[in-house]
């Protein structure tokens, strides 16, 4: 006996499965594209395939918190079952022009505060250091939603 933890594909809820010693299963049929984010509206996130530049939207509630950091022209991976897109893949790391932030106070960090929350330009909210300031650009980790370093 084996026991799984298996996905549904399609709504991303997970479920807990026993399989016996004789049970086959069929592989799920997914495949990779290409595709550039282009805008959202309401909660479907719109992109353009790079080979076809066919349209499609994906809901955001879909896509997760991943949604947090799509930039208009970001080229992205798209994962499709049976030939429809359902979820899609950012580069790990990339760049942010930070909107909101608190200016840094000397003397601060003898509070123990060594990071402030700040506004990114998508409009994701994350913590980065005191010295960042408004105007700056950051890499964040897009699978963490962690500052990574800041970008001269």
């Amino acid at each position: 006996m084996l026991r799984a933890k298996l996905k549904n594909l399609l709504t991303g809820s997970t479920v807990d499965f026993t399989f016996k010693g004789n049970d086959k299963i069929e592989e799920a049929q997914i495949s990779r594209s290409k595709a550039q984010f282009t805008y959202s509206q309401n909660d479907n996130y719109n992109f353009m395939d790079s080979s076809t530049f066919e349209q499609f939207a994906i809901k955001g509630e879909t896509i997760g918190p991943t949604k947090d950091f799509l930039k208009e022209e970001t080229a992205v991976d798209v994962i499709n079952f049976n030939g429809k897109p359902i979820n899609v893949g950012l580069p790990v790391k990339m760049d942010f022009k930070v909107e909101e932030t608190e200016p840094a106070i000397r003397g601060n960090t003898a509070q123990g505060s060594v990071t402030k929350p700040a506004v990114i330009e998508t409009g994701a909210k994350i913590q980065v250091p005191i010295f960042i300031k408004v105007g700056d650009t950051i890499k964040i980790n897009t699978q963490t939603g962690e500052y990574v370093e800041r970008v001269k």
